[in-house]
């Protein structure tokens, strides 16, 4: 057993790759509510299925479950997972849930040849150079320049966050968790916010707690207690969004827009760090379910709101991602090029 060169979490048996990659590839992508599974061939991705995963005591058994059901004709000897938590040894445990495992343990488990384990936002960013027209919209101005670094980031349960860099031949994936980078706060309201969470439950104020769908609830229940709305019921996500967009409750309308506000701010963050000329993308589910409801208007404002640096930002175009499973796409590509 050796691990492959590139880095932690990608482990090959003494089979040859070439016969791991001959047969349909196993990809999933795993966050802390959804473990989303797929067969990867060399032209494409087929028997796509969400499961929840709570539903299973670990990884191994999510798996095993998704093979029983969708009972591909041979069974896979490869396999590329991207999960939300940082990636490197053997040894893995996710952020914000509780499953926790060894790499070369559910390689074995599984019967597989290769078990190739990265960051979910890893993924999301090798599939950037392979999505289509179709699978983006652009928000804003700008047009992007080729070979410069390119920005990824998504709210989800939690806040991803990686980027790509142009080596001279191809974009190289680089992950981070740049979504426990510290929150700045730029008004009255925001640090009102902030000092209230740090009271209510946290030392340290990260993108991710109030940029993301735990975020949503963190600052919905802030608000409560500063605005004194007790009246108000306790909210899930969905429920925030959906009363926001209805317009049945102001202070859900309020944290969309904060959270709008806040990711733009991240974003453009991003942007100035790395320089990205060729552009920003915004992928995780909730910015999409919004849809028509996103305040485009308000991001860029945002995203563009970087002082003297403000014409250098409205250079930078910013992208949201439409595809259904981007992490798939970039699972794909990876698991066929055999990295």
């Amino acid at each position: 057993m050796r691990p492959l060169p590139g880095g932690g979490g990608a482990f090959i048996s003494e089979h040859m790759k070439d016969m791991a990659m001959a047969a349909t590839g196993l990809i999933g992508d795993i966050g802390a509510t959804n473990a989303r599974f797929a067969l990867a061939h060399a032209d494409g991705v087929t028997d796509e299925l969400v499961l929840k995963c709570g539903d299973y005591p670990g990884i191994v058994e999510a798996a095993q479950d998704y093979l029983k059901r969708v009972q591909p004709a041979n069974m896979p000897r490869a396999a590329a997972v991207a999960i939300a938590g940082p990636v490197g040894g053997d040894w893995f445990e996710m952020t914000n849930h509780p499953w926790h495992f060894s790499q070369e343990e559910t390689r074995r488990a599984l019967n597989l040849d290769l078990f190739h384990l990265m960051n979910d936002f890893k993924a999301v960013a090798l599939s950037v150079p392979h999505l289509k027209g179709a699978d983006l919209h652009q928000i804003g101005g700008g047009t992007a320049l080729p070979g410069f670094p390119i920005g990824i980031i998504g709210p989800g349960t939690g806040l991803g966050v990686a980027s790509l860099a142009w080596d001279g031949a191809r974009y190289v994936a680089v992950p981070g968790e740049g979504g426990h980078v510290t929150m700045p706060a730029r008004t009255l309201r925001e640090f009102d916010l902030f000092r209230t969470l740090i009271e209510l439950k946290y030392s340290h104020i990260s993108a991710e707690r109030v940029c993301s769908g735990k975020g949503m609830v963190n600052v919905y229940n802030a608000l409560r207690i500063l605005d004194g709305r007790k009246d108000l019921p306790d909210r899930t996500p969905e429920e925030i969004s959906a009363a926001a967009i209805d317009g049945s409750c102001a202070l859900c309308a309020e944290v969309k827009d904060l959270m709008t506000v806040f990711l733009a701010r991240i974003a453009g963050n991003i942007a100035l760090t790395l320089g990205t000329y060729s552009g920003i993308y915004i992928a995780g589910g909730i910015v999409g379910r919004w849809g028509k409801d996103f305040d485009e208007g308000m991001f860029r404002e945002e995203f563009e709101s970087k002082g003297r640096f403000h014409e250098y930002m409205a250079g930078i175009p910013t992208f949201l991602i439409k595809h259904d499973f981007p992490a798939f796409v970039g699972l794909q590509a990876d698991l066929m090029a055999g990295a």
